[in-house]
């Protein structure tokens, strides 16, 4: 029997209020459905080799040269037309719902070829050139096709290997761009995130693979799997701080200035500034905000003394289907149950860890680190917040108790000694509990931008109860976090002398840092961030600031429901 063929539909044409499809989301959508679906629908986006590079070798035909004709209205005219040669050529149709940016349009008259150019070689296939840029191009042909013009095939050109490859637009390849069209239409539709693919080459060169996570799901979903060795990338951009009183942040050209008095006294490359962290007054020029925003940097404002104040961004995270998840999360109040304490037992299983790695007397703290395991079972089994809160007290006194056990003594060798009794804050009366507080102040800070970053609003949390001015997401998420990148970066620079009691300033019974002590002691705090770890569950070295990333983005896979219990972090 012959195959029937599938009856042909128009497309509906499409209302004020809904998006065209970017013709090159076509492309992603037939290379992996959930790429185009993270940079579509969700906005996420990532730089890596390949997309810089293929930006570069796109920088002439971005440049608009020569025009494309309207189509001629009598047949006879187009002997007359001149021939077309038309770079960087936006159409768009409401019909068909797309939108492009043409590389280059050429022919005579009403007949022409649109040329895409690819970087790289061209590629040893039957056809010459892989379905993704077969169906990019041909989706451009129907678009000049709905702008009246005679487009019966294209071309692809390869910089690297200088070659043009024609490219028809058969039955069959015409039927599978329509196709694809309507399956990405009625993906983000759907508003379901198609599932990763399954050990498949080409997620490893991916920009986005530390976005998707494709082998970090397959490993929990399925933890007999164990996932392939990848080798995570290193962000080579760093926090700028700057804490002089005074002081003015400017840019001129592709580098910010710091100047007091119209003294210069450093300068960092934007490109290699993650974010601009401004402690106590320091005056910034619109100009210079104005580009930190447009190219996404975040700039964080504290108090001289360390206080979190806040952060300005530019327009933020576009992934509003994270968001929405997050709020009807928080209105849940079992799933913020189950959330919660998760975290506290984290929290309380690596403050065990620091105190059993660090502990500085011959006699160990047995019975201290056996009331912390039986607390780490008495929060599984919390049915409440307030029950939960108690536990984590409970906790937190055994913990700090003990925590002066961890910090080097006079006895041990040293010139000087901190002196620790329990935790204060608000004002902090002494040295250690100063250092505590300013560390927790820059991880609620680190963890603030990480989590705008990704998507979230990170004033709305899941255990920390929503109050003005506080980000309780941050606040959430750093709990795991607080013993192994604040406590410890406070006994390494006690322990380490990095840190004096003369580099401290008490005033009516509050205590602070000095400027140049403080500046070590956020040195220090950076270099933490930067310390390699291997993941205990994806096998993998990471530095604690991807790792935050990271935990970030599991926590919104969870979220989204595509994993059924969020994995909090613990060290071994």
């Amino acid at each position: 029997m012959p195959q029937q063929p599938e009856l042909e539909l128009p497309f509906p044409e499409l209302g004020a209020d809904q998006p065209l499809i970017p013709v090159r989301m076509l492309n992603e959508h037939v290379y992996c459905p959930r790429l185009a679906y993270l940079m579509w629908v969700q906005g996420e986006w990532a730089d890596s080799a390949d997309t810089v590079d293929g930006r570069w070798r796109h920088r002439r035909v971005d440049k608009p040269a020569g025009d494309l004709p309207p189509v001629a209205a009598e047949p006879g005219e187009e002997t007359d037309a001149p021939r077309i040669h038309a770079r960087s050529v936006t159409l768009s149709s409401n019909t068909i719902g797309l939108i492009a940016r043409l590389d280059l349009v050429e022919g005579e008259g009403n007949v022409v070829t649109p040329v895409d150019y690819k970087r790289g070689k061209r590629p040893h296939t039957a056809r010459g050139v892989y379905d993704p840029e077969r169906v990019q191009l041909c989706a451009q042909g129907l678009l000049l096709r709905e702008h009246g013009y005679t487009c019966e095939e294209g071309a692809i050109y390869y910089v690297e290997s200088r070659e043009r490859v024609r490219v028809p637009f058969d039955d069959e390849l015409l039927a599978l761009t329509r196709r694809s069209i309507a399956e990405l239409r009625a993906s983000a539709a759907g508003g379901r995130m198609p599932p990763p693919l399954l050990d498949s080459p080409k997620c490893p060169r991916c920009s986005l693979v530390t976005i998707c996570l494709p082998d970090e799901l397959q490993a929990l979903a399925a933890p007999e799997v164990s996932p392939r060795p990848l080798a995570v990338p290193q962000h080579e951009a760093l926090p700028l701080y700057v804490q002089q009183f005074n002081a003015k942040l400017g840019k001129k050209g592709d580098v910010l200035e710091v100047s007091k008095d119209d003294k210069l006294l450093a300068s960092a490359r934007i490109a290699e500034v993650s974010q601009v962290v401004l402690m106590g007054n320091v005056y910034v020029t619109a100009p210079c905000l104005a580009e930190l925003m447009q190219r996404g940097i975040p700039v964080t404002w504290h108090s001289y003394g360390g206080w979190f104040h806040g952060h300005t961004v530019g327009n933020g995270h576009k992934n509003v289907e994270l968001r929405t998840a997050q709020y009807r999360t928080s209105f849940d109040e079992r799933h913020c149950l189950r959330i919660a304490r998760g975290l506290v037992m984290a929290k309380i299983a690596n403050g065990r860890t620091l105190l059993r790695r660090n502990w500085k007397p011959e006699e160990k703290p047995e019975r201290a680190l056996a009331d912390l395991k039986r607390l780490i079972e008495q929060a599984r089994r919390c049915d409440g917040l307030e029950s939960l809160l108690g536990v984590e007290g409970q906790a937190a006194a055994i913990y700090f108790s003990n925590f002066r056990h961890l910090l080097r003594s006079s006895d041990d060798g040293g010139s000087f000694t901190f002196d620790f009794t329990t935790r204060n804050r608000r004002p902090p009366t002494d040295p250690v509990n100063a250092m505590l507080s300013l560390a927790y102040t820059l991880l609620v800070r680190t963890l603030t931008v990480t989590l705008q970053a990704v998507g979230f609003d990170p004033f709305r949390g899941f255990y920390h109860q929503p109050r003005y001015g506080r980000p309780a997401l941050a606040l959430d998420l750093m709990e795991p976090f607080r013993p192994l990148l604040a406590d410890s970066v406070v006994l390494q620079v006690v322990n380490n002398g990095e840190v004096h009691p003369s580099d401290f300033v008490s005033i009516a019974g509050s205590v602070n840092l000095h400027p140049d002590g403080r500046k070590r002691f956020i040195a220090a705090f950076e270099r933490r961030l930067d310390h390699e770890i291997i993941h205990p569950l994806f096998g993998y070295r990471l530095s604690y600031r991807r790792l935050l990333e990271l935990q970030s983005r599991l926590f919104g896979r969870h979220l989204l429901g595509e994993l059924p219990e969020y994995p909090n972090f613990t060290t071994r």
